[in-house]
């Protein structure tokens, strides 16, 4: 059997405004959903009924609900599609309708109707460590997932916003490239990290005995 994998062109993606489909309401779209409005994009979902858990995120207006089977013209104006039922042969034509028109679609759990995939993501903050093995094993993803979540704690987000202040601050001050990017290399190493974790730490708890 030929288990190679695709190779991948890693990027983030801005979806804050666009124009997402979500075709299934079931416990598979559940997850789509929420990572998809995380992201700040305009969720439209297609099925004829919801799980308890998205009709609550519909009633809050969260999503755009269209309660029936899917239509071609529902990628109409779409930017990515999510085929989330577990009916093959409708999963095979929102794939289908997608290459037609030039959709990016990810059918769930079928790696040869996706042009995407959904990787298992480590968050903290700002910072996001994204892992794939292109379809071949998602659980091997979600157990590296688990390690960089016990190795990156969530005190990095507050860190990876501090480093940001920093990064603006030099930005704006008038230092050569060479100089700008050793600064900012030094801020950005470990050692400054475990002393930034120190200095928080101290703060907060001075302030707690306040």
């Amino acid at each position: 059997m030929n288990s190679a994998a695709p190779t991948l062109f890693p990027m983030f993606l801005k979806l804050v405004g666009r124009r997402c489909v979500v075709v299934g309401g079931g416990a598979i779209a559940e997850s789509k959903v929420e990572s998809l409005l995380a992201a700040g994009a305009s969720v439209t979902v297609v099925s004829p009924a919801l799980t308890a858990r998205l009709l609550a995120q519909k009633q809050t207006g969260a999503f755009v609900w269209n309660p029936r089977s899917f239509h071609s013209s529902d990628l109409d104006s779409a930017f990515l599609v999510i085929a989330a039922t577990p009916d093959e042969a409708t999963n095979e034509l929102i794939f289908r309708e997608s290459e037609r028109r030039g959709i990016l679609c990810n059918a769930v759990d079928q790696p040869p109707r996706c042009h995407f995939y959904f990787p298992a993501v480590m968050r903290r903050g700002a910072l996001q460590i994204a892992i794939s093995t292109a379809g071949l094993s998602p659980s091997l993803a979600h157990r590296l997932r688990e390690e960089f979540e016990a190795m990156f704690q969530p005190e990095y987000g507050e860190w990876v916003a501090w480093l940001g202040a920093v990064r603006e601050a030099v930005m704006q001050r008038k230092i050569d490239f060479g100089r700008r990017k050793q600064l900012l290399a030094y801020v950005a190493r470990r050692e400054s990290f475990e002393r930034w974790r120190a200095a928080n730490r101290q703060k907060r708890a001075l302030g707690e005995a306040a």
